[in-house]
């Protein structure tokens, strides 16, 4: 039985900060109902290429990464008989989970006010750019305008005065990803609460402030000193030797997390001097002295290859490693032994490959079992769950409320 085995969430979301949260519910063992506009679904559906192609059907790889364990129902809630059907499935849901602008569900009954008036116990979470209110309440939110005004591009990229130094998006939408982090969490402390009051809630989150709270030790930084963090390139704000070197054919990291594992980096670099010496003998005293200590560090790096110092590395109990690209971080044997990457043989998509559930219960993997769907492959299927007839299925289908 899986942790979350008679769970029901009803993901009216889309894109990816809901859609990544509905998937990690999904991996634990919720049913999850994606509803989605016929003829069109979910924007990255159409966000290609790359493309994967199976039959007739073809969805773009962006798609498939934040979509898998879930059925895909199409319903048109923009016409009324396409509305009650949402809202007769979510009055049987334990969870919907929303991104739609401010207010933007309420004409067609679906807020959370009408959802929960028809089901107390429902947990109903809104995921939008700036939150219910606020001065920026009705502003649309999209990752890379946040990593901006949240200031984490403040903080990425290379220096001001070097080659190339200006703000830097993160190579993967982070912020979208932690807010369907953050949003999971909620929806289950929600679910927990209810037990005890056979109460729902309504949980409100914005991409704006999960960005805020992701700053962690540089907001932290900036709180205490009251100066803005620079960019740093490779580097880090608040410890020393923490950055990739250039060894004699590849670069590497090396990450030196404590005092004692820099005395015993000094010493396989052949000066053990280094862990006594004032300027350098604590993280501190290394972070006021690093511009004197990395061309030293990396002089000795630089003199045998990567594979050698990786292996001297671990031997001696300093953490490092390749710098690898995606197709050989996937193909790592780590990842093959612990079976990270995912291939799924059924469903209207053929066999699709993804990067499978980090987390495991007891030794068991948290994955959910069903691929990512087809547009509306399940649309049927949901409508019979909720009590609705062939026949009217079939008169839904024919008037365009349901595909």
């Amino acid at each position: 039985m899986k942790p979350l085995e008679g769970i029901r969430v009803l993901d009216l979301s889309r894109v990816l900060a809901g859609p990544w949260c509905t998937q990690l519910l999904a991996d634990f063992g919720a049913e999850v109902i994606k509803i989605e506009r016929p003829g069109a679904g979910d924007d990255t559906r159409h966000w290609g290429p790359p493309w994967h192609e199976h039959g007739d059907e073809r969805v773009a790889a962006y798609f498939l990464a934040a979509n898998r364990g879930k059925k895909s129902a199409a319903i048109d809630f923009a016409q009324a008989e396409g509305a009650a059907l949402v809202r007769r499935m979510a009055a049987a849901s334990d969870v919907v989970v929303e991104n739609f602008k401010v207010g933007g569900l309420a004409r067609f009954g679906l807020d959370s006010a009408s959802l929960r008036a028809a089901n107390p116990r429902l947990v109903y979470a809104s995921i939008t750019g700036f939150g219910q209110d606020g001065p920026y309440a009705d502003r649309a939110g999209y990752d890379y305008i946040i990593q901006g005004m949240g200031g984490l591009m403040s903080i990425t990229g290379l220096p001001d005065g070097e080659p190339g130094g200006a703000p830097m998006r993160v190579g993967v939408a982070v912020v979208d990803l932690f807010t369907g982090l953050y949003a999971s969490n909620a929806i289950l402390a929600a679910l927990n609460q209810r037990h005890a009051t056979g109460e729902g809630a309504t949980i409100d989150l914005s991409l704006f402030e999960t960005q805020l709270a992701m700053l962690a030790n540089q907001a932290s930084n900036a709180l205490v000193s009251g100066k803005d963090p620079p960019r740093q390139g490779n580097t880090h704000p608040n410890i020393v030797p923490y950055q990739p070197f250039e060894a004699a054919d590849q670069p590497i990291i090396i990450a030196v997390g404590n005092d004692r594992q820099f005395a015993r980096l000094a010493d396989i670099c052949g000066a053990p001097e280094w862990a006594v010496d004032p300027r350098f003998a604590t993280n501190a005293a290394r972070v006021a002295h690093r511009a004197e200590l990395v061309p030293l560090i990396a002089e000795c790096i630089g003199m045998r290859p990567a594979d050698d110092w990786l292996q001297r590395l671990e031997t001696a109990g300093i953490p490092a490693g390749p710098i690898n690209g995606i197709g050989q971080a996937l193909a790592d044997p780590q990842a093959g032994f612990r079976q990270a990457v995912r291939r799924f043989g059924s469903g209207k998509l053929g066999e699709v490959p993804t990067v499978g559930s980090p987390l495991r219960f007891d030794g068991a993997r948290a994955d959910a079992d069903l691929p990512p769907p087809a547009l509306g492959e399940h649309t049927d299927e949901v409508l019979a769950e909720f009590g609705v007839e062939a026949v009217e299925i079939d008169r839904l289908r024919s008037s365009g409320v349901i595909a």
